[in-house]
């Protein structure tokens, strides 16, 4: 296997595998494994060609230039470069680089939303043995690790966004002795886990009647089968504890309900259960005087 070349990278994208757009398009993809990104050469890596068509009418691409014509839809990697490949239906996919470096920051093929736990792994050539581990992100220093390559970050905010990129101690049999390598940016982007969040209720509830708030959520398409837990907040107070269900019902409303009424919706992923809040919106409800009026307003999530 051909030894690192030291090289000057422009920043690494993080490329989850999604065979779906978004918008809910069909889009060509390549499926990497081992699911790191950017994948490395001595991980022995596959690609694999996700898209609409015959699965041997796929075109590959190599550092731009056509490389293969109608191949198969999957490969083993054995040089480092740049990838993609085609499908005549849905077109070329997002490129893929494969890295042969003496270090290489790491994090998991995937997309990343508000409250998850993502581990990122700083790897020297061929696994060798890597001391003294710093993690930068926008070029400050996040931890310096003596003996660890591993970073966790837990759980996932919108501004853990950014470029990141690690260094450390290898030994080198090339130059024989150790050397201070560092790895390419990677740029790390956590999507939002609830871009809309709208909390509905009755324009004007009167003393005594019941009062119905619905708590609206549009989960991200990245992720639409989340389950939901909702919380609603009168002036910044819990009611009620957590729910499963998007509403809340007052049999019968009385002065002391009056406030400023919120909602928050979180997400539980994993034995861990860790929370990622969503936005808040705001209603705002009067009893005992007659009439109450809704704000629309998008505002801040309430404390929990």
């Amino acid at each position: 296997m051909p030894r690192p070349r030291p090289a000057v990278h422009p920043a690494q994208a993080l490329a989850g595998w999604c065979p779906l757009s978004p918008a809910g398009a069909q889009t060509t993809q390549l499926l990497v494994q081992p699911p790191w990104t950017p994948p490395v050469l001595w991980d022995r890596v596959t690609l694999t060609c996700q898209g609409s068509g015959t699965a041997g009418a796929t075109s590959w691409y190599k550092d731009g230039q056509r490389w293969r014509l109608q191949g198969p839809d999957r490969f083993r990697v054995n040089e480092s470069g740049t990838y993609q490949c085609d499908r005549a239906s849905t077109g070329r996919s997002p490129p893929v680089r494969v890295l042969n470096d003496w270090l290489v920051l790491q994090v998991p093929a995937r997309a990343l939303l508000e409250g998850d736990t993502v581990t990122l792994r700083c790897r020297s050539w061929q696994d060798k043995p890597v001391t003294s581990v710093s993690f930068y992100r926008e070029e400050k220093q996040l931890q310096l690790l003596r003996d660890g390559t591993e970073l966790s970050l837990s759980p996932l905010r919108l501004q853990d966004s950014g470029r990141y990129r690690c260094s450390g101690w290898v030994e080198s049999e090339v130059s024989r002795g150790w050397i201070e390598p560092e790895s390419a940016p990677l740029t790390v982007t956590v999507h939002e886990l609830f871009p809309l969040l709208v909390l509905e209720g009755p324009p004007e509830p009167t003393e005594g009647s019941p009062l119905n708030l619905s708590c609206l959520s549009t989960p991200s398409p990245l992720r639409p089968r989340a389950p939901l837990l909702h919380l609603f907040y009168r002036d910044g107070r819990l009611v009620g504890g957590r729910q499963w269900s998007p509403q809340l019902l007052l049999p019968a409303v009385g002065v002391s309900h009056s406030g400023n009424y919120s909602c928050e919706v979180r997400s539980e992923r994993g034995p861990c259960g860790r929370a990622a809040p969503g936005s808040a919106s705001r209603c705002a409800v009067s009893a005992g005087m007659g009439a109450g009026s809704p704000d629309s307003r998008h505002g801040s999530p309430s404390p929990a």
